[in-house]
């Protein structure tokens, strides 16, 4: 049964998703509209998203002020927050984000992947596999964002930073 206050821990939730998806639909507004291939623009996406958080975050209210996520079960895992996952995460992708235009698409992901696993991995208790376990997270990083890469521009025609000027790495 949910208490009082587990009604309004959701209420906020649902409301912050909306204005989630009112936040992007702000900024979908100041992208162009101009069709492009298949008669979409590049501000579809941005709208289909911001939609889907306003319908999702409705709900989200909704079912939190009508009595609150009544079929919902235990929570498992640690009651207090990892941190040092959470900072393993935030390095990954700050690491992306700061290195994509310097050491390409590729690397910058492969990167990202490995940092991000390191810490979502310490939060099983999982941590210290030693170098064969880093190798293998960096073979599966690359094993990821090379076709992805690949697949983004060669086949549609979607320019992403890479180390070279021939389009495959």
């Amino acid at each position: 049964m949910t208490q009082p206050s587990d009604s309004l821990v959701q209420t906020l939730i649902g409301a912050g998703v909306v204005l989630t998806g009112l936040g992007l639909a702000a900024g979908a507004l100041s992208i162009s509209s101009n069709a492009g291939y298949g008669g979409v623009g590049p501000n579809f996406l941005p709208w289909l998203v911001a939609l889907s958080l306003l319908v999702c975050g409705g709900f989200i209210v909704w079912e939190a002020r009508s009595g609150g996520f009544r079929s919902m079960e235990e929570p498992t895992g640690a009651a207090q927050a990892y941190w040092p996952g959470f900072v393993w995460v935030s390095a990954g992708l700050l690491a992306n984000a700061a290195l994509i235009t310097t050491i390409g698409f590729i690397l910058s992901c492969t990167l990202c992947f490995v940092l991000s696993v390191q810490g979502l991995r310490g939060a099983e208790g999982k941590a210290g596999r030693g170098p064969a376990g880093w190798l293998k997270d960096i073979s599966i990083g690359l094993a990821i964002s090379a076709p992805v890469y690949w697949m983004f521009t060669k086949f549609l025609a979607i320019n992403l930073p890479g180390i070279t000027s021939s389009g495959w790495l």
